[in-house]
């Protein structure tokens, strides 16, 4: 059974802290946490096997997903054209029985094709009302697709609900539904006619996850698979209230101080400071945000893997992700062709 090495109390202490408050709080009341966790790992295998049917190959950017949607999060997915981005997330949103929106961004998108609008009503006698009208935003996986393609004032109405799980019309606060995550894509190599997230937005996601191209055997595969007669088809794996019970999970997995304190030297290590590698290839480093992130998702891959600690290994799996979107090159590192990567790499030798 695992536990706080800094208190002794068991993961399991404060299951029964207090009566739940919220639908989402009485959805984890009814599954059995200590069920879930005892199959985690054998849960997360049925979701790779069931992703494999659809997916080819593309193992750690699943991982990675993985460890956002299980932290309420949200993570940017970066990568050439038809790798699969869209796919996966749809596919991701089929196996976990939740309900799922795409945002197809384009320069004229405006906030209110994400967030709704009011629109007027009348009745049978002929009075007249205004009725809010949900947007795409209201669902539990939200996918906006070239996101970098959205002018900044309607990337701008994703930010309140990223952040606090709602969205504002006039003077009435509409909750989103519990479990709710953006999953945003973009497109390297295509610059003209974008729009850069500015790094406020950007910081807003846990994890930067690069897509890459799959090797030979992997894309023979694809063929295989999509230029036959039969379409690949996924099954259900997890249900909502399953998704919440892993995320409250996920934040009771116990951690060590020095395993803390080593994401928190990884994060120090960003700044620029002294004679550090940050010091010679950044302008930024990384806010506490990233420690927080940095931690949290240690802890949700350590839960996938079916482990009751979290490890060094799992910090330094997830710093990647976590920091590549959080620092800004400098004119030395651009100069010798760094990539945010290869300065992940220099920090973590400091650290």
């Amino acid at each position: 059974m695992p536990t706080d090495s800094s208190s002794g109390r068991s993961l399991w202490d404060s299951v029964d802290a207090g009566a739940p408050t919220s639908r989402a709080e009485r959805d984890v009341e009814s599954v059995d946490l200590k069920k879930v966790y005892t199959q985690m790992k054998t849960t997360y295998g049925d979701i790779k096997k069931e992703v494999s049917r659809v997916i080819v190959g593309q193992e750690d950017v699943l991982e990675q997903l993985m460890v956002a949607i299980f932290t309420d999060s949200h993570a940017l997915l970066e990568g050439f054209p038809g790798l699969g981005k869209t796919m996966l997330v749809r596919t991701i949103a089929s196996i976990m029985d939740l309900k799922f929106r795409r945002i197809q961004c384009t320069p004229d998108l405006m906030p209110s094709d994400v967030t709704g609008t009011y629109i007027v009503e009348e009745d049978a006698a002929g009075r007249k009302r205004f009725r809010f009208e949900e947007g795409p935003v209201f669902t539990n996986i939200l996918l906006a697709d070239e996101i970098n393609r959205a002018t900044p004032k309607s990337q701008s109405a994703l930010l309140e609900a990223m952040q606090e799980r709602q969205v504002t019309m006039g003077n009435t606060t509409h909750k989103l539904e519990r479990p709710f995550f953006v999953l945003a894509t973009q497109n390297p190599i295509e610059m003209e006619g974008t729009y850069p997230l500015p790094e406020a937005q950007v910081d807003r996601f846990l994890l930067k996850i690069m897509v890459g191209y799959p090797n030979i055997k992997e894309e023979d595969r694809i063929v295989e698979l999509y230029s036959g007669e039969f379409t690949p088809t996924v099954s259900k794996i997890l249900r909502r209230e399953h998704v919440l019970a892993i995320q409250d999970l996920s934040k009771k997995m116990p951690i060590s101080s020095d395993v803390r304190d080593y994401a928190l030297r990884i994060v120090a290590a960003s700044r620029p400071a002294g004679k550090n590698a940050a010091s010679q290839f950044l302008d930024y480093g990384a806010s506490p945000r990233a420690s927080i992130g940095l931690v949290l998702a240690a802890k949700a891959r350590a839960l996938l893997n079916g482990r009751n600690y979290v490890g060094k290994e799992d910090v330094k799996a997830m710093a990647h992700p976590v920091l590549r979107h959080r620092i800004i090159l400098n004119f030395e590192s651009e100069r010798k062709g760094m990539s945010p990567d290869d300065v992940v790499n220099q920090i973590l030798k400091d650290a």
